[in-house]
């Protein structure tokens, strides 16, 4: 059975991910209290658009000139 002071290399890794999920976490959570406080923006605001549908069949005069 290895001695674990002797293996620095092992508590090194592990330091390494300690300190890499710390950095993950505390990220989330500042991201997450930005999100929170940061005030709605205002878009502006959007206007109906009208849509004209026109139906055209093959004895239509508008398809005739068209064609």
């Amino acid at each position: 059975m290895p001695d674990w002071t002797n293996l620095w290399y092992v508590w090194l890794i592990l330091l390494v991910v300690f300190l890499l999920l710390l950095c993950g976490v505390s990220a989330s959570c500042i991201k997450f209290c930005c999100r929170k406080k940061r005030l709605p923006a205002e878009t502006f605001p959007r206007h109906p658009c009208d849509l004209a549908v026109i139906g055209i069949d093959s004895d239509s005069t508008a398809h005739s000139t068209v064609t």
